[in-house]
C-alpha cells in the first residue's frame, strides 16, 4: 500500500508564500492498493490536483473515503475533472446519518447557488454507500469505519492489507481537555481505529497554547495528539490537518514540539505536507 498527502490544511484553503512547504490545500489522501485500486481518503482542494492525474491514466472504479460533510473535505469534488467523463465510476462512502443519506447530503453541496451544476448534471456513474458499521473489503484491503469525536457525523478509517495499517483521522478530538494516559482505551475515541497502526495520519491542529481557547472546537493540541498515538501503540504518527493561521515556520514549531513530547524511542512524528509518500 501507497498513501500520498494532496492536502493536509484544516479548515479553509490557504494558497501562499508562508504555506509553499506544507502546502495550502485541504484534505486529501491517496492510496495506491496493491492490486492497483485507487482508494482516496476525502475530497478536499486537494482532490482537484489528483483529478488531473487520474484523468490522464486508463479509467478505473475510485473509492472515495469520506470522513465527515464538511466543506473543507467535500470542497474539491466538484473540481475532480474525473467526474465529468461518462466512463468514470466513483463510489463514495460516508458517515451514515438518520436525517438524510450520504447522496442528499453531497447533493446539497452540487446546488446553485452554492455550485452551478446540479448533482444529476454529472456523467460519471455514481454510487453512494453509508460506511457499514462492521468492515467492509475495497479490493485487496479491507477498511473498518468509526465515529470519532468531531462536531456532526464524522469517520476515521482504518485500512489494513497484507498485515500493513494505514489509520487516518484527520479531524478528531480525543482529549477534550482531559489527560488520555489516564483513561482506559475503551473511553478513547478513536483508539480501535489506530490501535497498532504502522502510520496514523491525524488531526494536530493546535499547539498547546492555543489548544486552551479551542477546547471543545472538534481538534487537537500537538501534545493530544502525541499522547493520542502513543497510547494507541502507534509506530509512525503523521500530522495533518494544519491551521489555516500557521505559516510553514509554524508547522515546523509544532513538528519539534510533537518530536520532543514522543521521545526517543522508535520514528518521531513528522508534520504532513503535500506531496509526502508512505509506503506500507
Amino acid at each position: 500500500m501507497r498513501a500520498r498527502i494532496w492536502g493536509c490544511r484544516g479548515s479553509l484553503p490557504t494558497p501562499g508564500e508562508d504555506t509553499l512547504r506544507y502546502g495550502g490545500n485541504t484534505s486529501c489522501v491517496e492510496l495506491e492498493l496493491a492490486d492497483g485500486t485507487l482508494v482516496v481518503l476525502d475530497a478536499g482542494s486537494g482532490f482537484r490536483a489528483l483529478g488531473q492525474q487520474v484523468a490522464s491514466e486508463n479509467p478505473r472504479p475510485i473509492h472515495l473515503c469520506l470522513t465527515h460533510l464538511h466543506l473543507d473535505h467535500i470542497e474539491g469534488l466538484g473540481f475532480f475533472a474525473p467526474i465529468w467523463r461518462k466512463e468514470t465510476e466513483l463510489h463514495i462512502w460516508g458517515p451514515p446519518s438518520p436525517v438524510r443519506g450520504i447522496q442528499a447530503r453531497v447533493a446539497r453541496y452540487f446546488s446553485p447557488p452554492l455550485f452551478p451544476m446540479q448533482l444529476a448534471d454529472v456523467p460519471a456513474q455514481l454510487h453512494f454507500h453509508d460506511a457499514p458499521t462492521r468492515g467492509w473489503r475495497i479490493g485487496s484491503a479491507s477498511i473498518h469505519a468509526d465515529r470519532v469525536s468531531h462536531p456532526g457525523p464524522t469517520l476515521g478509517y482504518r485500512i489494513e492489507e497484507d498485515g500493513a495499517v494505514l489509520s487516518y483521522i484527520p479531524d478528531h478530538e480525543p482529549g477534550l481537555g482531559r489527560d488520555l494516559r489516564r483513561r482506559e482505551p475503551d473511553w478513547i475515541s478513536g483508539y480501535d481505529l489506530a490501535f497498532g497502526a504502522d502510520v496514523l495520519i491525524h488531526d494536530a491542529q493546535y499547539s498547546e497554547a492555543e489548544y486552551v481557547s479551542k477546547l471543545g472546537w472538534g481538534h487537537s493540541s500537538i501534545a493530544d495528539a502525541v499522547a493520542f498515538a502513543r497510547v494507541a501503540g502507534v509506530k509512525q504518527l503523521v500530522l495533518v490537518h494544519h491551521d489555516p493561521l500557521h505559516a510553514d515556520e509554524d508547522v515546523d514549531a509544532l513538528g519539534e514540539r510533537a518530536a520532543e513530547l514522543w521521545g526517543d524511542e522508535g520514528t518521531p512524528p513528522r508534520p504532513g505536507f503535500e506531496g509526502l509518500e508512505l509506503e506500507l
